[in-house]
């Protein structure tokens, strides 16, 4: 199934993804799942996050998977990473066979305040000023999964923080980028699915549900996963993949 590029939200890293790879593996035989960094986070996190999408896509397509012609690829898209990817297959269509959009949601297809939840704004500033420690990944956890709370995730994300953290500014440009970004009026890939969880805290599913519905594309709703479906099921978000995938074939 050829080479499929995650991209990760909001101040996240690749290593987020945690074990979603192989569950995409597992159910979608032959795929080569390879998780970036954008720039300003993980490996990337000495540089300065560029201001607009626009420019976020032209350095991730320096990823070394792009530079050496992997040929089409399919993105999957969480959050932050769902407008990432919608912007590449829109500015560089003939590199994207496959859009998977997770939990995202762009102008004009949702509102601010479904966008991001009013009833979150301080959280988000409290966890943006907090210092590193496993108070501030339990906070983030608790504000993006439905799952219990897994010490053993928490010390470890602790440990990534402190290794390749990300400045403020550039999580500051993130939301910008984010806020000020616009979605096509169309899908930019023909072969789009978008993917939301009726318990996300965080956004809005109608935002996923809404831009499905503008577009005309496959959607489902996973019922009690939180924000970071990928974390929370990733089981079953890989299993709708390959439903999807054996649907859209011949």
């Amino acid at each position: 199934m050829g080479t499929w590029i995650l991209l990760r939200g909001w101040t996240r890293e690749k290593r987020h993804w945690e074990d979603f790879p192989e569950h995409l593996a597992a159910f979608v035989p032959g795929a080569d799942a390879r998780a970036i960094d954008l720039p300003g986070a993980g490996q990337r996190h000495t540089e300065k996050t560029p201001s607009s999408i626009a420019r976020i896509v032209q350095e991730v397509r320096d990823d070394t998977a792009c530079r050496n012609g992997a040929g089409p690829l399919s993105l999957v898209g969480l959050s932050l990473g769902g407008l990432v990817a919608m912007e590449w297959a829109r500015e560089h269509p003939g590199e994207i066979e496959r859009l998977v959009l997770i939990n995202t949601s762009a102008r004009p297809y949702c509102h601010m305040t479904r966008r991001l939840r009013p009833s979150n704004y301080a959280t988000i500033v409290r966890l943006m000023l907090a210092p590193p420690g496993p108070r501030r990944e339990s906070g983030i956890l608790q504000l993006t999964t439905t799952r219990p709370a897994d010490p053993d995730r928490i010390a470890r994300w602790d440990v990534w923080a402190r290794q390749l953290p990300v400045a403020r500014v550039n999580a500051l440009r993130q939301l910008a980028a984010a806020t000020a970004y616009r979605a096509p009026a169309a899908p930019p890939c023909h072969a789009t699915l978008v993917l939301a969880s009726a318990a996300d805290r965080l956004v809005d599913p109608r935002c996923s549900r809404d831009l499905a519905r503008a577009w005309n594309v496959p959607f489902a709703m996973h019922p009690s996963a939180g924000h970071d479906l990928p974390l929370d099921d990733g089981p079953w978000v890989a299993a709708q993949v390959a439903r999807w995938l054996g649907a859209a074939m011949p």
